[in-house]
């Protein structure tokens, strides 16, 4: 069986072969490569000739396809100290400054 479903950025899909789940990130028609997600986060490419003589299938995203993220630390979304929503000038404050008299 090959492959008769083209890739589609956004898209899911199964290597039936070996049984793992997949996304196509990008596709870059000057040099036919196709950048595909798994399930498990790893990042691979694939050529057409490749694509087409696999044995992909469109498929639905599975409900974990999260699932590669959830070790994501908050440092690496490009911000850090997320709890912490002071104006630095209040930090001194005493409850009777900000009461109505």
């Amino acid at each position: 069986m090959t492959t008769i479903t083209d890739p589609v950025i956004g898209s899911w899909y199964k290597d039936v072969e070996n049984n793992l789940s997949f996304k196509v990130v990008a596709f870059d028609a000057s040099d036919d490569s196709i950048d595909v997600q798994y399930l498990n986060g790893d990042i691979d490419e694939y050529d057409i000739d490749t694509w087409y003589n696999s044995t992909f299938d469109f498929i639905e995203p599975p409900e974990d396809w999260s699932a590669a993220f959830d070790n994501v630390e908050t440092d690496d979304l490009g911000y850090s100290d997320t709890d912490k929503h002071t104006n630095p000038e209040q930090e001194n404050m005493d409850i009777s400054d900000v009461l109505d008299r």
